[in-house]
This record gives structure tokens, C-alpha cells and sequence, in this order.
């Protein structure tokens, strides 16, 4: 009896000890992250490039919903409420007849690319909408928009706003049916789109890469059904009618037991990179599945659908991959890369764009995840490489090739708002250690 006590108190010696050793080290890597000067400065570079308006960023006329999703928050902090929720309601005004989202749009002059399917609507005669169909996200990069406007601001007025005779609540609704009617495979209960690498809206086999054509390979990805799901929590949110709120819960939990029945690969621990219900374009010999598509789990983390060990494990994964391929950070798109011609153009090339181009827009987000999961200590080492690139090359570029050199958009909107959010999680943890 007497050697049974000893062990419970040896045990609960050690646990303490342990507990008083892990407080002490979140203590002291509070302490640094508060006083990061980096942290500030990038922080203050991100909200001044924010400040200067709701398009894309430098190089983009366009106002995008999917980019303005991840930097609302900033971007409500440094302009009016009242030009963001503007902003917001041109979007719904844009929507079309069949109740499709288009991805963003412009004034009539800033039309001045080749589109030969421009969008257009009577609600709105000064603007012209534009899409990139290969992708299905728009309407659930909006509905987080409005969920996130709504959280920030607490204005629910926007939700009951008429426009062309619909509220905007009602309009999201019509959107959801709409992915259900256009872009869902009734066999495996998921949304699809057309085959491009991880979150990105470039398909193989024609130039252009991006309208859904007679090329199109039909494809079910983690990405498309994790953004699904996000909208779904957020409509809930924001509605006190419970029919609409039991039928979306129904819809999201139902994309999320699937998306685990067929997407996840439990023995790999990672997410397969996609479900082909037709023709594959994946040349024989190539084994998709041996890619890891960092953006997409970093989604599919946000939408609650790995559990913290599971998190752990692909956050692991993600520095492996950083690691192996020699780029800056886990915004590394994919790791392997497709094989070089899959793609057309310069995306053909491995660690171009989206086959394996380091993107800040969605390393940033992980950071994010890591935080709000308690992997604090591992989210401020894997941002460092984030951070170091904005203050060496003086913005927030769009993507990084190899050897970290700057591409895209000198001052890519949608990078700035994920640091800047990141950031502000950051100092919040660290304020109440």
C-alpha cells in the first residue's frame, strides 16, 4: 500500500512539475511574441495596404470575394463600416438568375481584359462581374464574407437588406441550392468542381485554365467542401429561423461525415487530393495521392474536421514537405508538384503558381488554425519565414518560387490579411498568458 501512494505521489510530483515547466515556457514565448517588433511593423505595412482599398491588391482592378474574405476583419478596422458593407451588397446585386455567385467584378471602365463571358444584371448597371468556373468557392467565399461582416460589426441590418427584391439572407440561401443543384455528386454526397491543384482555379488541358469547358475533368477536393461547410456554420449563425437552421446543420453534417468517408486517407494521414467520378487527367504512372495539399488542410482544419491529434500530425507533414522541396514556408501549395506538362504555361514548371508556388494567403491561415488548436510555439516558428519575406522584399507578394523570389501582386491583399489577422491571434493569446 505504502509503495502504491509513493507512485501517486511521484506521478502527480512529475505532473506538476511538467505543468509548472509548460507554463513557464508559454510565459516567456508570450513575452517574445509581444515584443516582436517584426510583428508590428508587418502588421502596420498590411493595414496601410488594406487601407487603400477592397480590390485584390496591386496589378487587380478587381474586388474579389474569396480574397476580401480574408481580410475583412483588418479591413473593418481601417475603413467604414459603411463602404464595406457597400462593397459587399454590389456582390448580390451581381447575382444571377440561376442564383450563382460571381467571383468578383468592376466598374464598366476597369473592364479591359479578354472575357468572353462577362456577367451582368439588371440590379446593377455599373458593374461587371466576372468567373472563373472551374473553381467552386464563390459562393461560399461570400457567405463567410457577410458571416464574418456580421461578427465583426454586429450589424445584422445587412441580412435583411432588399436587393432586386431579395434579402441578402434569402440570396445566400437560393446560393446554397443553387451548389446543390449545379455542382453536387449525389453518389458521394459532395461538391465538385473541375480538376486544378489544391484551392486553386487553373485546370489542365486548355491555355486559358479557367471556364469549365468539354476539357474539364469533374473532381471532388477537400478544399470546395470545407469552404462548404465554413458557410454553412456561418448561415447558421446568422439566422433565428429554425427550419433554414436544422437543414443546413443536416447539409453540414452530412459534407462532413463524407468528406471523412471519402476524402481523408487515414493510413496516410492526409487528405487525397481528389475523387475523379469520370475521366482522370492524372497520366499513368503518376500517383496523385502521394501529393499533400497544404491549403486545402489548412480549410478542412478551419471547418472542424481533423481533431487536434490529427492536426498535429499534418502540421508535420507541412514542414516535412518545406523541407523536402527547399521553398520558404508551409504556404508551399502542394508538395510533390504535378509532373511538369500537366499543366499548360508557366504553370507546367514544378514550384510555379499553383503546382507548388509558396502562397503566404494560405500559409497564413494555417498559422491561424495552429493558434486557435493550442500550437502556438510551432504557428510563431512557422510564420517567421512569412514575415521575414514581407520586410525583405518591402510588401506582401502573392506567391514565392524557389529560393523565396517574389511573384505576383507586389501587395497581394489577401497575404497581408492573413499575417495581419494572424497577428492580432498572436498578441490575443499571448495578452492572457
Amino acid at each position: 500500500m505504502k509503495t502504491y501512494l509513493a507512485l501517486l505521489s511521484s506521478l502527480a510530483f512529475l505532473l506538476c512539475s511538467c505543468s509548472s515547466r509548460n507554463k513557464i515556457q508559454e510565459h516567456q514565448l508570450a513575452k517574445s511574441i509581444l515584443a516582436d517588433t517584426s510583428f508590428q511593423r508587418v502588421d502596420s505595412m498590411a493595414r496601410a495596404a488594406i487601407k487603400e482599398g477592397f480590390n485584390a491588391g496591386s496589378g487587380y482592378s478587381q474586388i474579389w470575394a474569396r480574397d476580401m474574405n480574408t481580410f475583412i476583419e483588418t479591413a473593418l478596422e481601417e475603413t467604414s463600416k459603411e463602404e464595406v458593407k457597400g462593397a459587399i451588397l454590389v456582390f448580390f446585386a451581381l447575382q444571377q438568375k440561376n442564383d450563382e455567385m460571381v467571383d468578383g467584378y468592376v466598374l464598366k471602365k476597369d473592364f479591359t481584359w479578354n472575357d468572353d463571358t462577362p456577367y451582368y444584371s439588371d440590379n446593377d448597371t455599373n458593374h461587371v462581374g466576372f468567373k472563373n468556373t472551374v473553381e467552386t468557392d464563390q459562393e461560399t467565399s461570400l457567405i463567410q464574407l457577410v458571416g464574418k461582416y456580421v461578427k465583426k460589426t454586429g450589424d445584422t441590418s445587412i441580412l435583411a437588406e432588399k436587393v432586386g427584391g431579395a434579402t441578402v439572407l434569402d440570396r445566400m440561401d437560393l446560393m446554397i441550392k443553387y451548389l446543390l443543384k449545379e455542382r453536387y455528386n449525389k453518389k458521394y454526397g459532395l461538391l465538385y468542381g473541375a480538376m486544378t491543384a489544391d484551392w486553386g482555379d487553373v485546370q489542365p488541358n486548355d491555355n486559358f485554365g479557367c471556364d469549365w469547358n468539354n476539357l474539364s475533368n469533374e473532381a471532388i477536393d477537400v478544399y470546395d467542401n470545407a469552404m462548404l461547410i465554413i458557410a454553412l456554420k456561418y448561415l447558421q449563425e446568422m439566422t433565428t429561423n429554425k427550419n433554414q437552421i436544422a437543414q443546413w446543420k443536416e447539409l453540414e453534417k452530412s459534407v462532413s461525415v463524407n468528406v471523412r468517408k471519402y476524402l481523408w486517407d487515414d493510413k496516410r494521414k492526409k487528405f487525397i487530393p481528389h475523387i475523379y467520378p469520370g475521366e482522370s487527367p492524372i497520366p499513368a504512372g503518376f500517383d496523385e495521392n502521394s501529393i499533400h495539399y497544404h491549403g486545402g488542410t489548412a480549410v478542412a482544419i478551419e471547418a472542424g474536421l481533423l481533431s487536434k491529434d490529427e492536426i498535429a500530425i499534418v502540421n508535420k507533414q507541412m514542414v516535412e514537405n518545406v523541407k523536402l522541396s527547399s521553398m520558404p514556408s508551409i504556404g508551399l501549395t502542394i508538395y510533390p508538384t504535378y509532373p511538369e506538362g500537366l499543366f499548360r504555361g508557366g504553370m507546367s514548371k514544378p514550384y510555379i503558381y499553383q503546382n507548388g508556388g509558396d502562397w503566404t494567403w494560405f500559409g497564413g491561415r494555417m498559422i491561424q488554425q495552429l493558434i486557435v488548436n493550442g500550437f502556438v510555439k510551432e504557428a510563431y516558428e512557422e510564420v517567421r519565414p512569412m514575415i521575414d519575406l514581407v520586410i525583405k522584399n518591402h510588401g506582401f507578394y502573392e506567391w514565392y518560387g524557389k529560393g523565396g523570389v517574389p511573384s505576383g501582386s507586389g501587395k497581394f491583399k489577401g497575404s497581408a490579411g492573413v499575417l495581419s489577422k494572424s497577428i492580432a491571434q498572436f498578441n490575443a493569446w499571448a495578452k492572457e498568458q
